[in-house]
């Protein structure tokens, strides 16, 4: 039920874009984009009010507060950002569901050690702000993140049967 409302949601929007992008590439950055949102609205809240701006120190390790954010959102986004690509996005994949979010974990995984490097990159050494940070160093991990969802993750493997 979910999965219908959200795509006749995404798929009303897409007639005007019809010309420029396929509807799965339309559905891939209307749900990467809302995920991206929600990351960075997580991401912004925790920062500034769930850590306010502090270290956070769990006793065994202290983070600093850019990056116990970054955790705090990517926490979220994880499983959000599985089912869409699954059951909204990627609805033509014929692998196996264990599979898929395997693959989609190490995608993850990647995508957070790349944002974590980038993201101390530039509020450490850069000096940037954190929130503008986090924006510049989400635009790298969304290209990288579509080349490898398409391409690994959720692709449609040849099963030889024509």
């Amino acid at each position: 039920m979910v999965h219908n409302l959200v795509t006749s949601v995404i798929d009303f929007f897409y007639p005007p874009f019809r010309k420029w992008m396929p509807l799965q590439t339309f559905r891939y950055a209307a749900c990467g984009g809302g995920n991206t949102v929600l990351g960075f609205l997580l991401y912004s809240f925790s920062y500034t009010f769930l850590f306010h701006k502090q270290v956070v120190n769990l006793g065994f390790y202290a983070f600093k507060p850019h990056v116990a954010a970054l955790i705090f959102s990517f926490l979220i986004n994880f499983p959000v950002g599985f089912l869409l690509m699954k059951f909204v996005v990627f609805i033509d994949s014929n692998i196996r569901g264990r599979v898929q979010l395997f693959r989609y974990f190490f995608v993850f995984i990647s995508n957070l050690f790349i944002n974590y490097v980038l993201l101390r990159f530039l509020v450490e050494y850069l000096h940037l702000h954190a929130i503008i940070a986090q924006v510049l160093s989400t635009t790298v991990v969304i290209i990288i993140s579509y080349l490898l969802q398409r391409h690994f993750t959720f692709k449609v493997e040849d099963t030889g049967i024509d």
